[in-house]
């Protein structure tokens, strides 16, 4: 991924963002979980408090609030 686009992504979701996951691809236990943004990696994933894995920006998920 480009530094470009994980830059846009780190800005889109701030350490602190909260967010519920609709879908997280292949993933089907995810569904309905919130948690908070930690961080996004260099190669775009999005780390947060909702247990263990990564979202790519393509999964399916809300913001419910900015920190």
């Amino acid at each position: 991924m480009s530094s470009n686009k994980a830059d846009y992504l780190r800005k889109k979701y701030p350490s602190g963002t909260k967010i519920r996951i609709e879908l997280m691809e292949g993933e089907p236990h995810y569904s309905g979980k919130e948690g908070f943004v930690q961080f996004v990696d260099d190669a775009g994933q999005i780390h947060g408090t909702w247990g263990g894995c990564a979202l790519l920006d393509s999964d399916d998920f809300k913001i419910i609030s900015k920190d």
